[in-house]
């Protein structure tokens, strides 16, 4: 109950600040709302990554984990998703930089990335994981969080998390920068 008060709290808080924001006379509203556009394009990717590696977590979701195939599709999507963030980065910060420039190298990057993915789904696991999964799927219930252990983290995993971590702090850095050089009319 108290998660509850202290979450309608800090919702009304934030509601409250937009307000206030918006509320400001001679505020420039439509730097603004791109300023926020852009900024949840760019935090997209990172809730997808972190959506994908819960949707892989065995201790969570027992029998339900992503299939082979699905993780594939879903690094694909993300894939995009960081490119699209990119380009999105690259033009609000840059305008007059050409972005076609840019797309012969993504579709190759992203080509690359198909046919990786495709190669580990068709050389991946056999069957019999799944079926045995599938099989459990009925009577399996997720543990309290209390329960749960702290995932391990392969070294490569690490490294991305933090390369995304950087991606992030850079990019949100730069958005602020460029949105409050817009502001002020520059």
């Amino acid at each position: 109950m108290a998660d509850t008060k202290l979450f309608s709290a800090v919702f009304a808080g934030l509601v409250a600040l937009a307000a206030r924001v918006v509320l400001i006379p001679g505020a420039p509203l439509g730097v603004i709302t791109t300023a926020v556009q852009a900024l949840a394009g760019v935090l997209l990717p990172s809730a997808t990554v972190f959506l994908l590696l819960l949707c892989n977590d065995r201790d969570v979701l027992g029998p339900w984990i992503n299939a082979p195939w699905l993780n594939g599709l879903a690094s694909l999507i993300v894939a995009v998703l960081l490119m699209l963030s990119g380009i999105l980065v690259v033009n609000t910060l840059f305008p007059a930089f050409d972005v076609i420039l840019l797309l012969p190298w993504l579709a190759a990057a992203l080509g690359a990335m198909f046919l990786g993915v495709v190669a580990v789904v068709l050389l991946g696991h056999g069957g019999g994981v799944e079926h045995e999964a599938r099989q459990n799927r009925a009577t399996w219930r997720m543990p309290q969080l209390t329960l749960l252990h702290r995932p391990v983290w392969s070294r490569g995993r690490l490294v991305g998390m933090y390369a995304l971590r950087g991606y992030l702090v850079v990019a949100v850095l730069l958005l602020i920068v460029k949105a409050v050089e817009l502001g002020l009319g520059r």
